[in-house]
């Protein structure tokens, strides 16, 4: 074996000292080992030795491939900055030499309108449009595209509404400018303002995008092609009628077409009347009108609430984009009107028979009696009171009013009170108070057989004179209504017949104690002038009646509770003027039985008893009750009544004679 060379020695050494560090056994050989001098022996080998490996080449030499990628990264760094720079001295020869310095914008277009200060509604108006073009390239296809606010019309035709115009300019070189009139007719309030809106469509060269650059234009109204104005007390009492006048009138140099009115009512109002008739609720159609034409509304109602209430009315008018809308498209004239409720100068309230509730029903023929209490609600005096009472409705004969301190005037039916015929009225304190009365006769039933649900109305009035807070002279009113209901004169007669019995009768005649003897009771109703809702016919039937279940005709309902011993005839309603004039009453025949007992011998028994007609008269809502003032008994000759008018004649059973009414043996 060849020794190893020097540092194979020292490499093997180190090894072998390593094994023995980190071996759990130490080796005998290194535990205790002497230490060897160090001599001065000069080594063999320089500090600057170096160890030459014969296996490794003299030189290390890169991959080829290596150094292909390398060469195209270079080249590829290259190209990137020749792009960049090329790309940049395109894009800035493109902006400020070639075409990109000409593209258009907006900011370059400058569009200008000019016009009155203030336009008058109505009228015709010019306006001066002027488009400049600042830019490097022209405007093709250019179009002025102008929008007016709603209610704009053509100057050529007033009946045309004109929402918009589109203007062709054509091309618009740059530097260009191109100008132009327009007309409209605007409408609007007095002092509102609306705006025209101007844009200007185009193109540029090599492109078909549209652009648009716009402008608006603010014009003010110096007047209204309408005014609109509205009558009528600025105050009144709760629950009194009001009337409104509105009158909508044309200051347009030209006619102005289709014009709506419309109505807004506060709270509380409700109207009674219009004229003309409105279209729908609120609102007129008052057509076209000519220049210096007006045109007027009338609205009548009452106004209730409070007192010290304000309530606002709200009227517009104007005109509708077509001729079906129903609501205005385009307004030109506004009203608020503002009506305050306040207590009366005079108050006033009427008691009809005592009665100071709002229905009051009479009857035909009945004396009526009517106060009238006033009361000065001013802190000052009032002077030249004067009251008016009049009476309409019904034919009231003159000769049965009367009035201790009025003056009644038959040419029209009033009663007047004033300081000639009661000087308590010439001069009234504050707070002072009073009474004026006055009666008069209801119409007979002959006198309203024609008349359906009739009603009297009695309105008064009250006039005075007071010194106002600036010392002139004021002229105060009230007003009170208060009206009467007739109630129908219902009517019903029951007659007993044997000899005219519908149904055949047997038995002998008179009535003989312990025989039965059969008759017919007819009932018979009549009716005025109000319609009767749920009406019914009662009747007890004595223990000796017997009920023989036959009654006509078969059409009406006509039952019998036998535990009761009631008979109910059930009529439904009863139409007015049943029985009057010629017109058929209403009937219905019952077949009872009668076996008199040996004690009735030498009486008239009763047939029937407690006859009564009861309904709802459906123009009062007042409950009737008829009962006849008497029963129905075997003495034919008697027909039982329900009044002592019942405009009805009955002379009995026909053959019928007093001596047949009683009771034999």
């Amino acid at each position: 074996m060849e020794p190893l060379e020097s540092s194979e020695h020292d490499s093997d050494k180190v090894e072998r000292l390593r094994r023995a560090m980190y071996s759990r056994k130490l080796s005998d050989d290194i535990r205790e080992r002497p230490r060897r001098e160090l001599d001065a022996e000069k080594p063999l080998v320089g500090e600057d030795f170096t160890r030459i490996d014969p296996g490794a080449p003299g030189t290390i030499i890169a991959p080829r491939t290596i150094g292909v990628a390398r060469t195209a990264l270079w080249w590829l760094l290259v190209a990137a900055i020749v792009f960049f720079f090329g790309a940049l001295a395109f894009f800035g020869y493109y902006f400020f030499f070639g075409a990109g310095s000409g593209s258009a914008t907006a900011s370059n277009i400058s569009i200008s309108v000019s016009g009155p200060p203030q336009i008058e509604g109505g009228a015709p108006t010019e306006f001066q449009i002027s488009v400049a073009n600042r830019n490097k390239v022209p405007l093709e296809l250019a179009d002025l595209v102008i929008t007016y606010p709603n209610g704009t019309r053509s100057p050529a035709d007033f009946s045309t509404a004109l929402n918009s115009q589109r203007i062709s300019l054509g091309t618009i070189e740059s530097g260009g400018v191109q100008q132009g009139t327009v007309s409209a007719v605007l409408a609007g309030n007095a002092g509102d303002t609306s705006d025209i809106k101007v844009e200007l469509e185009y193109r540029i060269g090599g492109s078909s995008a549209i652009f648009v650059a716009s402008t608006d234009y603010q014009v003010v109204f110096s007047s209204s092609p309408l005014s609109l104005s509205v009558d009528g007390n600025a105050e009144t009492i709760s629950g009194q009628p009001v009337q409104l006048t509105i009158t909508v009138a044309s200051n347009a140099q030209a006619p102005v077409r289709d014009v709506l009115l419309s109505a807004q009512y506060p709270f509380g109002f409700k109207v009674t009347s219009a004229s003309p008739a409105p279209a729908s609720a609120g609102l007129w159609q008052l057509g076209d009108l000519g220049p210096g034409q007006k045109k007027t509304v009338t609205i009548q109602g009452a106004l209730t609430g409070a007192q010290g209430d304000a309530r606002v009315f709200h009227f517009d008018a104007g005109t509708r984009e077509t001729a079906s809308s129903t609501t205005i498209t385009s307004q030109l004239a506004d009203n608020a009107f503002t009506m305050s409720i306040s207590q009366p100068f005079l108050g006033l309230t009427t008691t009809v028979d005592g009665t100071t509730g709002a229905g009051v029903v009479v009857k035909t023929g009945d004396t009526v009696t009517v106060s009238i209490n006033w009361q000065n609600n001013l802190p000052t005096a009032i002077t030249n009171a004067a009251i008016v009472a009049r009476l309409t409705g019904l034919p009231i004969d003159g000769s049965t009013v009367k009035s201790p301190n009025g003056f009644y005037r038959s040419t029209d039916g009033t009663i007047l009170w004033d300081k000639t015929t009661d000087t308590e009225l010439a001069d009234l304190a504050p707070g002072a108070k009073g009474v004026v009365t006055f009666s008069f006769q209801m119409p007979a039933k002959t006198d309203l057989q024609t008349i359906v649900n009739p009603l009297l109305d009695i309105s008064i009035n009250a006039a005075g004179d007071r010194v106002s807070e600036a010392g002139v002279p004021e002229s105060l009113q009230a007003a009170t209504d208060r009206k009467i209901a007739i109630a129908s004169d219902l009517d019903i007669t029951a007659q007993g017949l044997y000899y005219s019995n519908p149904f055949g009768s047997t038995g002998p005649m008179p009535p003989k104690a312990d025989t039965e003897t059969t008759y017919a009771v007819v009932f018979t109703v009549t009716n005025t002038t109000n319609k009767i809702t749920g009406a019914t016919v009662t009747a007890t039937l004595p223990p000796y009646i017997r009920w023989l279940g036959i009654f006509s005709p078969n059409t009406e309902n006509v039952t019998f509770n036998q535990s009761a011993g009631t008979m109910t005839w059930t009529l439904g309603d009863i139409n007015p003027g049943v029985g009057l004039n010629g017109t058929a009453p209403r009937q219905a025949a019952i077949a009872i039985g009668f076996t008199p007992s040996a004690s009735q011998i030498g009486q008239q028994p009763a047939l029937l008893q407690n006859v009564t007609l009861q309904g709802v008269d459906a123009a009062t809502g007042e409950g009737i009750s008829r009962p006849t003032t008497a029963d129905v008994t075997t003495n034919l000759t008697q027909v039982a009544h329900s009044s002592t008018d019942s405009g009805l004649n009955f002379a009995g059973d026909p053959g019928f004679t007093a001596a047949n009414a009683t009771v034999v043996k």
